[in-house]
């Protein structure tokens, strides 16, 4: 292996609820299921909260392309949900005390708070379709593929299978350039909503990487990451089109993946409660 040190930590992206508008942020703290924001005691982590059908299986934009317009925030000691002609709601940040139920993502099926009633008729609202939101059990760890993660322990919330998510800004100019080829629009960023951004690798090369430290943590990178229909959702409009998932079809099929790939998942192996920031230089090792 050899190491690389010509790198930056561009962005930073925390998205509290699943499927729902994330949050840019300069620094955040890592925990062992993704990013976390907010007190040590009752922190705000990637994915910790979840929407969910009246039978308790996850929602997604996948379903719903409208959850790109839920917007999450921290303000005082709660999540604050909005959406545009709506009131914006609050759920206490507080350590979840309420009904605990079984709720499904994927293949897990795995217990979760109910955050109530009055959330649940918000989103309802806001969806148009029968729908609740809970909260991760942070006592049950939900493993991660140990087809990937190995022995190492990884667990993660309601991400779809892995704590965290890092993309390269030049890999996304390399798809722009190639939109821009058959006269389609450049896409932001936000359609692949990654934890992690990162500048100065040649596009494509964190597909050879095998760990990323930035501040004293260290990433190992683990599987690339499939991608879905959420792609093509604008995420500022809801609006769906079919890019980027047309064009990466003709040179980012991954066969042995059953689909297309942008960016890649990654797990904590060091570093856990420290925090990195925007900006930090990012210290790479290949794979080889």
């Amino acid at each position: 292996m050899t190491t690389k040190v010509s790198s930056t930590l561009t962005g930073l992206n925390v998205y509290p609820v699943k499927s729902c508008r994330g949050i840019a942020v300069p620094q955040a703290r890592i925990g062992a299921r993704g990013l976390e924001l907010g007190a040590v005691s009752s922190p705000v982590g990637d994915r910790t909260w979840m929407i969910i059908d009246p039978d308790g299986r996850f929602i997604t934009q996948r379903e719903l392309a409208c959850l790109a317009l839920v917007e999450t925030g921290l303000a005082r000691d709660v999540l604050r949900l909005s959406m545009r002609g709506l009131p914006a709601f609050e759920v206490p940040l507080a350590p979840a005390c309420g009904t605990t139920r079984e709720v499904v993502v994927w293949q897990s099926t795995v217990p979760a708070h109910d955050a109530g009633d009055a959330v649940a008729a918000w989103l309802a609202a806001a969806l148009g379709v029968a729908a609740r939101l809970v909260r991760y059990d942070a006592r049950h760890e939900r493993r991660c593929n140990p087809e990937f993660a190995g022995d190492s322990g990884a667990h993660t919330a309601f991400a779809d299978s892995f704590p965290l998510l890092i993309a390269g800004e030049a890999s996304l100019a390399d798809l722009n350039e190639r939109l821009a080829a058959s006269a389609c629009a450049a896409l932001p960023m936000n359609r692949f909503r990654p934890n992690l951004v990162i500048s100065g690798l040649p596009a494509y090369d964190e597909d050879h990487l095998d760990t990323i430290e930035v501040d004293g943590v260290v990433i190992k990178l683990v599987k690339p990451c499939t991608r879905c229909i959420t792609t093509t959702t604008d995420q500022a409009t809801a609006v769906r089109g079919v890019e980027p998932l047309s064009t990466l079809a003709g040179y980012r099929r991954n066969d042995a993946l059953g689909g297309v790939t942008f960016g890649m998942n990654g797990i904590v192996t060091a570093g856990v409660g420290r925090e990195i920031a925007v900006g930090s230089a990012a210290h790479f090792t290949y794979r080889f």
